[in-house]
């Protein structure tokens, strides 16, 4: 599942992939390095940006407790079934690709996944909005996580639920069972994935 993202190809090209304007979202610089509680460009019929990671306030487990922790991403076996997501909204996060690491916590290698015929991803997300102590409202997305497929399956148990452009409407719509469907894992061998030892984790 996704634990760091990357978005290098101009906004002019996201632009033109999805047929909308860049609307509030601006010239984003390249970034290869998105990590949880950072502002990602989102797409919801249009782009603007969220903080990636949502604090479900307010709102409790099965068990009647209140859900504490950030969540940056969320099962799709169980995303529309827990009260911890109840009245959430469906989005995108478009995305040139995702980091996944193996090995040892001292010893772990870096992998960098990306569409093997460039371009992007787009990630099935939830969002929220959560208001925080004065009145001040932040958006918030989390992206949807299915079992992988072949070719994730060797680096990590789980995997982002990858949308085809044309299914992006059906993930947004209001036919919650069309949108159920088609949080499936991405067919194999069209995924590229290298080893990221080039990446700077503590820059963008």
């Amino acid at each position: 599942m996704p634990g760091r993202f990357f978005l290098t190809d101009p906004v002019s090209d996201l632009t033109a992939a999805l047929g909308v304007p860049a609307g509030t979202v601006g010239n984003e610089p390249a970034r290869q390095n998105i990590a949880p509680g950072q502002e990602i460009v989102v797409f919801d019929g249009a782009l603007k940006r969220m903080r990636w990671g949502i604090v479900p306030v307010g709102r409790v487990n099965a068990r009647g407790r209140p859900v504490m922790e950030q969540i940056i991403n969320a099962r799709s076996e169980t995303v529309f079934d827990k009260t911890a997501f109840d009245g959430v909204g469906r989005a995108v996060i478009p995305v040139n690709g995702w980091y996944e690491w193996t090995g040892e916590k001292r010893k772990k290698t870096a992998w960098r996944i990306g569409p093997k015929d460039g371009g992007f991803l787009y990630f099935a997300a939830i969002t929220d909005l959560w208001t925080a102590p004065g009145g001040l409202e932040v958006p918030q997305v989390a992206a949807v996580t299915c079992e992988p497929n072949a070719d994730v399956a060797p680096i990590h148990h789980r995997m982002g639920v990858l949308l085809e452009r044309a299914d992006l409407t059906t993930w947004m719509g209001d036919d919650l069972e069309a949108a159920k469907a088609l949080m499936v894992p991405w067919p194999e061998g069209r995924l590229h994935i290298e080893e990221a030892g080039d990446v700077n984790w503590d820059g963008p």
